[in-house]
């Protein structure tokens, strides 16, 4: 049995005083003040913290190194073999772990990498969150999402369906077939340009209507959910039409798109981390981009704020993602801080990285909540962290799956 000074269910508007979880083989028994000691339980007593459903990020690439120079991390694919890669990557999902996160959307990562650690952690062969992967994300030759946009003919081998890159409706279909025969729990898409690509603008449409929709009914067809990375109004939209179920960053929305959203129950995951700690970094001459790069991300760091804030007013769906690689790996709840300080309600923002990500990654019977039932998934912060939201940054103790893997 785990016992704080409070606890929050996952869903609910205010905390419960005090908090208590009792757990059984995995699985949470009971929860809330209310709930009983079995005879003979151990007693873990966090004393003067808050129990919470485990943190769950839905936008991370937990197979990517963060390196502060982008053009040499481009280049590390390169320069090591896929098994380098991989035992790297193990330490991005301990440190994931470690801050809380019990369960992720992987959007984006290359030579089945991903695959391969979900399955590792499902099998308990390694530590660390939950992983829904996506395998290659889906994107336009020259796109934000082609491997090979920004070097010349032949440095990278020339990219197509096996490297998710798509011109046609046809293409699309194919892709995502692809991506589901190799094992993929989300299609990923790219529907405007990026950031950090070195080719395009960062809220140029990437994708046609026709295209979309045909990616979005195939992943549909196959019982996977999809996310478009769109920064930009026009490709988001188009991506919303289709029936997308989230539009990550989308720095540039307009009101219109944002009332689309609203509509059709569209989730938004802002990730609003990753251009502020790219401008952060910048400013302090600590991170190498490109002038062109470093212009991109100062626009949209400016813009998605102004954005996040209309979206809540307007009662859009918000989810809770990071694009984690950008910044360094165990960084992710500094997005709490950001959500909070852009006009989200401390409450709201704890919800949307548990309750509302847990159904936007169609998980909701599962985890999300601390309930009878679902999964011991369960981490504690010190103090009320509603009272100051800095205090996700300081997670005491992780569980998950009833296995404690954090304990100060």
């Amino acid at each position: 049995m785990l016992r704080a000074a409070r606890l929050f269910d996952g869903k609910s508007d205010r905390l419960v005083t005090p908090g208590v979880v009792v757990v059984s083989r995995g699985k949470i028994l009971a929860a809330g003040s209310a709930a009983t000691t079995p005879a003979g339980a151990e007693i873990i007593d966090l004393g003067d913290a808050t129990l919470l459903p485990g943190f769950i990020d839905a936008h991370t690439h937990l197979t990517n190194p963060y390196i502060p120079d982008y053009r040499q991390q481009i280049l590390n694919d390169q320069q090591k073999t896929v098994a380098e890669r991989t035992l790297d990557a193990t330490d991005n999902l301990r440190k994931t772990l470690m801050a809380g996160f019990t369960t992720v959307r992987d959007l984006g990562s290359d030579d089945f990498i991903d695959v391969g650690l979900r399955n590792a952690v499902a099998s308990g062969k390694i530590i660390g969150p939950r992983m829904l992967v996506s395998v290659h994300a889906l994107g336009a030759t020259g796109g934000h999402c082609d491997s090979g946009e920004g070097f010349h003919y032949g440095f990278v081998k020339e990219t197509g369906i096996e490297q998710g890159v798509i011109d046609s409706p046809d293409e699309a279909r194919r892709a995502v077939r692809f991506n589901h025969k190799y094992g993929a729990d989300v299609i990923k898409v790219c529907a405007t340009g990026g950031v950090l690509s070195l080719t395009d603008d960062v809220d140029t449409p990437q994708l046609t209507q026709a295209e979309l929709d045909a990616l979005v009914d195939e992943a549909h067809a196959l019982r996977r959910k999809t996310a478009a990375h769109a920064h930009g109004a026009t490709g988001a939209k188009r991506a919303i039409r289709a029936g997308i179920d989230s539009i990550e960053h989308g720095s540039f929305l307009d009101d219109e798109a944002l009332r689309m959203m609203k509509d059709r129950g569209t989730f938004f995951v802002p990730t609003l981390i990753a251009s502020w700690w790219i401008v952060q970094q910048v400013d302090q001459n600590k991170l190498l981009l490109t002038p062109e790069v470093i212009a991109k991300a100062r626009l949209a760091a400016e813009s998605v704020g102004q954005v996040f804030r209309k979206a809540v007013e307007m009662g859009v769906r918000i989810g809770f993602g990071t694009d984690a690689a950008v910044y360094p790996h165990g960084m992710n709840a500094t997005e709490f801080q950001l959500m909070v300080e852009r006009g989200m309600k401390p409450i709201d923002a704890l919800k949307a990285a548990t309750s509302a990500d847990a159904d936007l990654l169609g998980l909701a019977d599962r985890i999300g909540t601390l309930e009878s039932g679902k999964l011991a998934d369960i981490v504690a912060v010190p103090s009320d962290p509603t009272q100051d939201i800095r205090q996700t940054s300081k997670v005491i103790f992780v569980m998950k799956e009833g296995q404690i893997y954090r304990r100060e």
